[in-house]
Formats: structure tokens, sequence, C-alpha cells
């Protein structure tokens, strides 16, 4: 099968296009022939082995070579004990521990795995396990008329956050770069703004700030949260993590607010309730832009560079 390949941490030039074995599906897993697959922050990390934590996969060099976690795709192999999937199922998930999408097949232990909606596309379905169960995660204690911020809220994460808040009946601001304020605002976004213009933890106060590309003080967000608030970072710096779970922890002691880094659970369970909403249409998925397979350096220099609205989807084989 043909798969792109990287050696070393790195640009997008070290993604390289090569045939590879087929693999096989071991116990409890299934053989998936990929359809589509969506680009996420976290195959950006993993490529350039940045922030630290993305070299948990090997610290000098990469152990799994072949990126993309979020699949949607055919069963064409099932491997032993494998119950409740057959070949022939169209599926998708989140295969964030073994990836593999960046290739025609991938092995995919059968808990990562849903059916995939018959209302969904494959392109759509894609889009949602890594980034839905993120979304669903991050604003799952929210209330009704709590006042809620999101950092770097224009992405896949972000884009599916504002549109669940606001169903929610919050009060949402979005924070992104000038050129998806509308889009934002299009999701639902009550105000928006341009971290290139005004330091959000300078406005406020919030009931919760979710940050997906954390990377200021602990000190700062205190500033910007209201009494018993609570801010929650999704990604972002090693340093910012670090001290959110130390420094934060101490001066949540002190101030009655709370601060904690979001670890996500892995599973369908975690996005399939997301799945439901888009297909009853109560939700929308934006796709910004689809590649083909042999472009999959460009797509996810594309999702590096910031600019995408909403998600970034590479087609793999006609559907």
């Amino acid at each position: 099968m043909r798969a792109w390949v990287y050696e070393r941490y790195g640009s997008v030039d070290e993604l390289q296009l090569r045939e590879v074995p087929t693999p096989v599906p071991g116990e409890g897993e299934v053989l998936v022939e990929v359809v589509a697959t969506s680009v996420n922050l976290s195959d950006w990390e993993a490529l350039r082995g940045s922030p630290g934590y993305a070299r948990f996969d090997g610290l000098r060099r990469p152990r799994t070579k072949i990126l993309g976690s979020d699949i949607a795709g055919r069963i064409v192999a099932v491997g032993d004990g494998v119950t409740g999937f057959r070949v022939g199922d169209e599926v998708y998930g989140d295969n964030i521990r073994g990836r593999g999408g960046f290739a025609e097949y991938a092995v995919m232990p059968v808990t990562a795995l849903s059916p995939k909606p018959p209302a969904l596309t494959f392109a759509e379905a894609s889009t949602i396990p890594q980034a839905g169960a993120i979304a669903q995660q991050a604003i799952a204690t929210g209330r009704p008329g709590q006042r809620l911020l999101i950092n770097g809220a224009g992405g896949g994460s972000g884009s599916f956050m504002i549109q669940l808040a606001v169903a929610k009946g919050m009060h949402v601001t979005a924070v992104d770069n000038a050129e998806k304020l509308q889009f934002m605002k299009g999701l639902g976004a009550h105000e928006t703004i341009d971290y290139r213009r005004t330091d959000f933890t300078r406005t406020g106060p919030y009931d919760l700030i979710i940050d997906l590309v954390a990377r200021r003080s602990v000190f700062a967000y205190r500033r910007a949260l209201g009494r018993h608030g609570r801010c929650l970072m999704v990604g972002g710096t090693l340093r910012t993590m670090l001290r959110m779970v130390t420094v934060g922890t101490l001066l949540g002691a002190l101030t009655r607010a709370r601060f904690g880094v979001l670890f996500v659970h892995e599973g369908a369970g975690n996005f399939d309730q997301l799945a439901a909403h888009r297909a009853a249409g109560s939700i929308d998925i934006h796709i910004d832009r689809t590649f083909p397979f042999v472009e999959v350096p460009a797509a996810l220099a594309f999702h590096g560079e910031g600019r995408a609205l909403g998600k970034v989807v590479v087609i793999v084989r006609d559907s």
C-alpha cells in the first residue's frame, strides 16, 4: 500500500510517499480501507516534535511513522476476537495511539471505532472524532448563562465548541486571528476578539476559559477569570502546561479559581453524540479545504499555518 512516512521530526519536507506493507489486524483490531482522514493539530505537533509532549512517541525519532488519527472508511479484514463489526462496515474513529490515517489502509482497535452514520459523508465523519471529543469534554461543565472564552476558536475543535456552547445557552467569546472573526460569528459566537490586536486576558470576567493554544502565564489567565472561574488548557506549550498544573494549583487554592489541563478520554462514546447532532442538522461541519492523497504535505502545511476555517480533510480514495 502507499503511505506518507516520516523518519524524523521536522517540516513537511520530511514526509515521503512510499510503498509499505499493508498492516495485519491483531486481536481486537480491524483493517480499515481509508476513504478520508482529517488533519488535527496533534498531527502537526507530532510531525514537528514540538511542543515537547508531542515526542511521547519517541524522544529523538518518531516510532510511529505514519501520521493521521481521524479515519473514516470501510472494514476489509477483522482480527481475532472482534465482535460487533464485520467486513464491509462503514466506520470512523480516532486512532490516536496507532495513527496511520495518511495511508491507504490502517489498523484500528475496535474500541476506537463507531459505525459511520449514513447521513454523514466519509469526509464529514473524518472531521468529528478527535475535534468532537475535545469540544464535548471541554465544555461539559459549562452551564446556561455562563460567560465562556475560547482561544483558538476558529479551527476544528473550536468551531464545534462554539456551536455546542451556544446550544447550551452560554455566552461565547471566540478568539482567533482577524481572518476568522466573521467565520466564528457565523457559528454563533456572541463576541469575537482578534488576538493580534487585543489581549483577551485583559477582557472578561469569564466563568470558563478554554485555551486551545495556551502560552500565557497563569496570572494572566487569573486576571480574566471571574469569581470561582475555571481555566482549562487543551493545547499549547509544554511550559504553560507545567505551570498550569503547578503554579495554577497553588494560585487556585489562594483565589478559588481553578486551573487545569484537559486530558481527553478516548473511544466512540466521546464523539458519537456530536455525530448525532450533525446527522440531526443541529450543528454544522465546516470543511475549509479538501486535498487529494498525493497532497498530504500541503494539507498539513495549510493546517499548520493556522489559516484553516474549521477542518482540513484528505481524500484518500473515492467513496
